[in-house]
């Protein structure tokens, strides 16, 4: 990971970059790389939005806030916001000059992939929650 870069971010990118590259063989992965944006725009809003409410909770019952507290929550919320700036910028490329920007596409394989899109499921609310609910 380069010096302030983001994991998830740069592993979000090298699953695009796959995506984007076996296109060409498979139609439907267009369509998933367009799902995987999508859905990870509105992980990172549905990220802020709890962290905004979160604060707010703490901020009515306790009637004061703790420095770290804030310190967390305007962190979640500067990372929201270069990933969804990453995003944006990956929506408003277009697919010919995205293949401009890959870097270590070639690194990825197909199980490189499936090994990415695992570990990115597994940072999801249901995946984290799995075993509360296999316990009930």
């Amino acid at each position: 990971v380069s010096e302030g870069e983001d994991e998830i971010q740069q592993l979000q990118k090298a699953l695009l970059d796959y995506l984007d590259e076996n296109t060409e063989t498979d139609a439907s992965l267009a369509f998933s790389r367009k799902f995987y944006i999508a859905q990870w725009f509105r992980d990172t809003t549905m990220e802020t939005e709890k962290a905004i409410k979160s604060q707010k909770d703490e901020d009515s019952s306790e009637g004061t806030h703790h420095a770290k507290d804030v310190e967390t929550t305007g962190q979640i919320m500067h990372r929201a916001e270069s990933r969804k700036t990453f995003l944006r910028s990956i929506i408003k490329t277009a697919p010919s000059q995205f293949s401009t920007l890959k870097m270590n596409s070639d690194t990825v394989d197909y199980e490189d992939a499936c090994l990415i899109v695992r570990y990115l499921a597994s940072m999801r609310p249901f995946a984290q929650s799995f075993d509360i609910y296999l316990t009930q």
